[in-house]
């Protein structure tokens, strides 16, 4: 009689390709949530959208992000409603 060695259950999950997406949006989300929240340091959430955009023009140029995602960005790290993503980032 011979034993297989143990084998963890297959991750039949993985291999779908729209959890596999829904995961590359999870990480998108996190990684534009991260932004964000620089976004905020420069630009506090007391500021209004026109005022965080003057401010944030040059940043968002610095490291080569459209200040629109940059916007979207802050707004969802003040709110953390995916939302405010559509359309720009995602």
């Amino acid at each position: 009689m011979t034993s297989e060695p143990c084998r963890p259950p297959s991750d039949d999950a993985s291999a779908d390709p729209t959890i596999a997406a829904l995961r590359r949006v999870d990480e998108l989300a996190a990684s534009t949530h991260a932004i964000g929240e620089l976004m905020l340091e420069v630009a506090p959430a007391y500021l209004s959208d026109t005022d965080a955009a003057d401010v944030l023009a040059l940043l968002c140029e610095e490291i080569g992000e459209p200040l629109e995602h940059g916007l979207a960005a802050r707004c969802y790290a003040i709110s953390g409603d995916r939302r405010a993503l559509h359309g720009t980032v995602l």
